[in-house]
């Protein structure tokens, strides 16, 4: 008997990826080949199904081997195993790698930008976009972390002072002040070398401490494409 079930392709040696940013307020794509970023609108309304839908209509027209996907929750072994805060339902045991036809990994958002703008030693990533993401690397080691939700003044969580509705509740001034003092308490927990500051609000922020810099939001990409094409990162 002979087995008619097509082998998978082969994996190239540096295959081209599909990166995907998806974010509290849009998703975002990038291959590895080159070309702009293209984006669509996301919310509280964007189901897995519609950003599945969303990406191929954007990606109409380019070629790629695989995809990585950045999701804005936690991540483990590969799979998302809560529902996101900021989007739609369904994203828990959705086979993404079979919408898209195509060998796919699924990091932490946060991670995927720390991870391209990881330059070695310590470091600690914090991404201010619609919540607070976070991740750190040691030693090409890379480890993504749930802080938004954990407590942190007046029955708050760190997301109720330093994500997006507090920018717009307390006004740039307030909002930078327990910023800096976020980044101050973490830097204290993980003894960081540096800090690096990624997502849409990151850039609202100046006067930085010696140790922190800011990021570039197109690390997001660069971490993307990071993860199948640098074995020295261990995600």
């Amino acid at each position: 008997m002979t087995n008619d079930t097509p082998s998978p392709a082969p994996i190239a040696d540096v295959p081209v990826v599909l990166a995907i940013d998806i974010g509290g307020s849009h998703v975002k794509i990038m291959v590895s080949s080159g070309g702009d970023e293209r984006k669509a609108v996301s919310g509280p309304d964007m189901t897995a199904t519609a950003m599945v839908e969303a990406v191929k209509t954007m990606a109409d027209g380019l070629s790629y081997d695989v995809v990585t996907m950045g999701f804005p929750g936690p991540v483990a072994h590969g799979r998302i195993i809560t529902e996101p805060h900021n989007l739609g339902a369904g994203w828990v045991g959705f086979d993404f790698a079979g919408a898209f036809g195509k060998p796919l990994r699924i990091v932490n958002d946060a991670l995927m930008q720390a991870a391209g703008s990881y330059d070695g030693g310590r470091m600690l990533f914090l991404g201010l976009g619609t919540g607070l993401g976070a991740a750190m690397i040691v030693d090409n080691v890379a480890q993504p972390m749930e802080l938004a939700h954990l407590p942190y003044r007046k029955g708050k969580t760190f997301e109720d002072y330093v994500g997006e509705a507090s920018l717009k509740k307390r006004g740039r001034k307030k909002w930078a002040k327990y910023v800096f003092d976020v980044i101050d308490r973490l830097s204290q927990a993980m003894e960081p070398d540096y800090v690096v500051l990624g997502g849409g609000n990151a850039e609202k922020l100046d006067a930085f401490p010696a140790n922190v810099r800011l990021g570039d939001n197109a690390n997001a990409f660069k971490g993307g494409f990071r993860v199948w094409h640098d074995k020295t990162l261990l995600i």
